[in-house]
């Protein structure tokens, strides 16, 4: 039997992360794009993970509470997450 373990590693934006990479959200840089991504399901400790990103580089697709989230990537840079590293 495999155990899986989470680790935070370090705060990041998420429009750096990278295809198929999960984090966590943990805080905002921009309040009045924050209120907006609040209501789109982006929420403090919500695991987020990148799934596409245009041919271009902008935008991006992301999962997020349950559906796919289309941001731009100015957006993205303003939501500060924790990376999880996955051990087994």
């Amino acid at each position: 039997m495999h155990t899986i373990l989470n680790m935070k590693v370090k705060l990041k934006n998420l429009s750096q992360l990278e295809v198929g990479q999960s984090a966590v959200i943990d805080s905002f840089t921009d309040k009045l794009m924050a209120l907006k991504l609040l209501e789109m399901g982006c929420t403090p400790g919500e695991i987020v993970k990148l799934d596409r990103v245009a041919p271009l580089g902008d935008p991006i697709a992301i999962s997020v509470s349950g559906y796919m989230l289309s941001l731009r990537k100015d957006e993205a840079s303003t939501i500060l997450v924790s990376t999880v590293k996955q051990k087994i």
